[in-house]
């Protein structure tokens, strides 16, 4: 059977495949954008942790794409890390990353897409809905992050807060007012 006689018989179809096709493009996107921002690193010397411009995608994942599809372009930034594409900070990749330091942060990725994502979703799109949303987001990485370093390198909770969030907090905040100036353009349509 030809193509163009399954369209003609199922319009719908290909009303659904273009629009399988437009999300699938967005969440590589998404993908690629937290990759690149993973690059933009950098190191300071009293933590094990470097300031990246990652968090300020996975969040904009979640209210850009929603909850279900952010969470979805973070699962594809690990996988592709975690299968050995130089995606991680410093061009890092591989499991192991997921055990060092900066693991916790990584592994927070889709649950802070989704949570973005959500909130924003069940507050009806609203610019205060989106706030909250990216702010929870930023704030999941950073306590899931926290509690990993801590776990893996032995330091109190209070000692890996130090390292792994007060030297961030100024940046997540910068984050923070550029994802929403970003997403300025979504409140119009709500």
């Amino acid at each position: 059977m030809h193509i163009q006689t399954i369209a003609a018989c199922n319009p719908g179809l290909t009303d659904r495949t273009g629009e399988a096709v437009n999300r699938v493009i967005k969440i590589m996107a998404f993908t690629l954008f937290t990759a690149l921002g993973a690059q933009f690193a950098v190191w300071l010397p009293f933590t094990p942790v470097p300031v990246t411009m990652q968090t300020l995608f996975v969040v904009l994942a979640g209210i850009v794409l929603g909850p279900r599809d952010g969470f979805y372009a973070m699962l594809s930034y690990l996988a592709l890390g975690i299968s050995g594409a130089p995606v991680f900070a410093g061009l890092s990749f591989g499991p192991v990353v997921l055990f060092g330091p900066t693991g916790g942060y990584l592994l927070a990725f889709p649950a802070a897409a989704f949570l973005a994502g959500y909130l924003r979703e069940i507050g009806g799109g609203k610019p205060a809905a989106s706030g909250l949303g990216i702010i929870s987001g930023l704030i999941l990485i950073l306590a899931v992050g926290t509690a990993h370093l801590s776990l893996v390198t032995g330091l109190s909770i209070s000692e890996a807060c130090s390292l792994a969030v007060v030297p961030f907090i100024m940046a997540e905040l910068v984050k923070f007012l550029a994802a929403l100036f970003l997403v300025a353009g979504k409140w119009k349509n709500n």
